[in-house]
């Protein structure tokens, strides 16, 4: 992420509790879509976290009925869908399989089973992997470093070593939980020898090792594949308009990626069969120009897939910007963190929920991830970048105690009820405070509407499908999951 860009974003009230109490109530114990009668199901979490995913009563559907025009009506219209989703989750950095795997003992399987599995487990699948080390790494590497003045053009010492230690093991780990599970690999930076500062800090791709760059995504898709763990999307740089000083990272400006991806990387991907799909830009919302300068490419953009975006600044509108020109080229929001400079709960829900859930889904995100999924007491470990971020967990380094930070509860908002393979469907939006947004669930055909309450006051509001309706009150500053068949 880049700090000098840091979006000063609302935030948190930090409650710390193991993962043997206090944590949410399973999804087994929660229950399915009820037999008895036409209900739906309601999940609550309030501004002042005292209710976190909280069951509330089931609320009785009325058949044939208009809605009550007392009320505020959100209208959800099934006949008419959008993207389909692949899901929701966050960044497995070097710091975060560090931590999970290191420091809870006898509790590793059950976080593991809680983030990743469904029944139980709030059912994340949509994970972001570095390429090498980000600022949440405990040293800088490439798969592929050389020695000062040494190169390795035919990537005769490239390896993934580094990541059997701990990440690979728990993203196996993930993968048995959730067979589900996408992932999408981003490399800070190339191996140093390919690029005009001779490091993995700052500089740009030399233009004669283009091709070996491309070779490099090549070699790491297919030792991921050998491990069992298949790469749904590679993005070329993560924020390729941004130069860190302190950490990997590279510029990489746009018709750079464009050639990359024109010349290299997708004739590269065709010819060895590799159906790893390719998105450009993998940063900010501010300069929407940027990835659709590639795109307006046509030799690149046959071999674009889709487009990813960060939050850190910009509006979340830039999506739909780039949608309305490419409308066949995907979205996935690939990144966003929160962190000390945001510590009021209440704040952080509106905006997890209402931006980067319901605004990123509304504006064709098929994939939402945040940024750490786990980050220790201190912040880290880091070197480099960020030394205030908050992960969606928080796992003391010291005692293995969890904390189930607001984006945990944000993601499993969506991420429990709606199901890989879930379809995004019309739903009214605008409606007096209240954002929502709605989807269909393609294994049994339940409806899932997410709704945010902005508002100072409590919100009652019916929603109708159809000729059916039901009716829900929603405290101020809260967010409620609504389920039904």
């Amino acid at each position: 992420m880049s700090l000098s860009r840091l979006r000063r974003r609302p935030a948190l009230l930090l409650t710390a509790v193991a993962i043997a109490a206090c944590g949410p109530t399973r999804p087994e114990q929660r229950g399915g879509i009820a037999s008895a009668g036409p209900v739906a199901q309601a999940w609550i979490t309030t501004g002042d976290s005292s209710r976190l995913l909280s069951r509330d009563p089931d609320v009785p559907i009325r058949s044939g009925a208009a809605a009550d025009t007392s009320r505020l009506v959100i209208e959800v219209d099934e006949s008419i869908a959008y993207q389909e989703m692949l899901g929701f989750g966050a960044a497995l950095t070097d710091a975060s399989a560090y931590l999970i795997q290191n420091k809870l003992g006898a509790q590793r399987d059950a976080l593991v089973q809680e983030l990743f599995g469904r029944n139980p487990g709030i059912g994340l699948s949509f994970i972001r992997v570095p390429m090498g080390a980000s600022d949440f790494s405990p040293r800088h590497y490439s798969y592929d470093d050389r020695p000062p003045g040494q190169t390795d053009d035919v990537l005769a010492h490239f390896s993934i070593d580094p990541d059997r230690v701990d990440r690979l093991p728990l993203l196996q780990a993930a993968r048995r939980v959730n067979p589900a599970l996408k992932i999408v690999a981003s490399p800070w930076s190339p191996p140093g020898w390919m690029k005009t500062s001779g490091s993995l800090v700052q500089g740009t791709l030399r233009p004669e090792f283009q091709d070996a760059f491309a070779r490099y995504f090549l070699a790491f898709i297919r030792a991921y594949a050998v491990e069992g763990l298949p790469i749904h999307a590679i993005t070329l740089q993560n924020e390729p308009a941004f130069e860190p000083s302190n950490y990997p990272g590279m510029r990489l400006d746009p018709p750079m990626r464009a050639a990359l991806i024109a010349l290299h990387v997708g004739p590269l991907f065709q010819r060895s069969g590799v159906g790893t799909l390719i998105l450009d830009w993998d940063h900010n919302w501010d300069a929407p120009t940027a990835p659709l300068a590639v795109l307006a490419d046509s030799a690149a953009r046959r071999y674009v897939n889709g487009v990813a975006w960060h939050c850190y600044a910009g509006n979340v509108s830039s999506q739909d910007t780039v949608h309305a020109a490419y409308p066949d080229k995907d979205a996935y929001f690939t990144e966003c963190s929160g962190g000390a400079w945001a510590p009021v709960f209440a704040d952080n829900l509106k905006f997890d929920v209402g931006t980067l859930i319901i605004g990123t889904t509304r504006a064709w995100a098929r994939g939402v991830a945040l940024w750490n999924i786990a980050l220790d007491e201190n912040a880290g470990p880091h070197l480099g970048g960020c030394g205030n971020c908050r992960g969606v967990v928080t796992i003391d380094g010291r005692t293995g105690v969890v904390t189930r930070n607001v984006e945990y509860y944000a993601l499993a908002h969506a991420s429990l009820f709606v199901v890989p393979g879930a379809h995004r469907i019309a739903s009214s939006t605008g409606v007096a405070g209240l954002q929502s947004v709605a989807f269909r669930n393609a294994d049994d055909g339940s409806k899932v509407l997410l709704v945010l309450n902005t508002a100072s006051l409590e919100r009652a509001f019916t929603v109708r499908f159809g000729a059916k309706a039901f009716s829900y009150a929603l405290p101020p500053g809260a967010v409620v999951t609504l389920r039904w068949l």
